[in-house]
């Protein structure tokens, strides 16, 4: 059986390496790349991020690939979208001032409130490892990336922002930091979006990059 392909977006913003020797672990053949015509030929694709929203959106604009992330998008490519990345599918973010995004799943980037449920102080950036969970009772990842992830199973995060998807059906899996609600995964059809690492996130990592390559 060949192996599957996946190609990372590379426009300047993101630990390609590191994704990269984490689909490789999971038997992909990955190629590296920001020219468009091999980003439509790709069977998968990956946009990691790193760093601010509005910097990333503009090195996009600059390399002509944001029309080219929404049209594989939009007919039906697996794109799988990292960190930043996740990030960049919304509409919009308050980074830094409003900046549009990819407006691949309707909703906004906000930051990660200053202060716990309870009203303390607590660190931002949220680093470090959390749990997943499900966002209501009636969630269910059989058929999702993150099929044979256990409920409570850690993940490694590194983010000062968060996605607020609009419809709540596109969030698949919550983390906790202060008692609030963070979007952790998010899915719509064949979009995928990962707040954390993933490629540091150990088997529930690995074995969300393999689930993405079975789309």
């Amino acid at each position: 059986m060949p192996s599957p392909k996946v190609l990372i977006i590379d426009y300047g913003v993101g630990n390609l390496l590191s994704v990269k020797r984490g689909f490789e672990y999971c038997g992909a053949d990955v190629e590296i790349s920001s020219d468009p015509e091999s980003i439509f030929k790709a069977p998968h694709v990956v946009l990691p991020g790193v760093g601010a929203f509005a910097n990333a959106m503009e090195a996009l604009k600059d390399r002509a690939l944001i029309e080219v992330i929404q049209t594989i998008a939009k007919r039906g490519t697996p794109l799988m979208a990292i960190c930043l990345g996740m990030q960049m599918l919304m509409d919009e973010s308050e980074e830094f001032g409003l900046t549009a995004g990819l407006g691949l799943i309707s909703g906004r980037v906000v930051p990660i409130p200053a202060l716990t449920k309870e009203g303390a102080i607590h660190k931002i950036p949220h680093i470090g490892w959390n749990e997943l969970r499900p966002p209501s009772s009636d969630t269910n990842w059989n058929d999702t990336v993150l099929e044979n992830t256990n409920v409570g199973d850690s993940v490694y995060f590194v983010h000062s922002f968060m996605a607020n998807p609009v419809n709540p059906s596109h969030r698949i899996a919550d983390c906790i930091y202060g008692g609030h609600s963070i979007a952790a995964v998010i899915g719509h059809d064949n979009i995928f979006g990962c707040q954390f690492h993933p490629e540091k996130s150990g088997d529930i990592g690995l074995n969300l990059l393999k689930r993405f390559l079975r789309f």
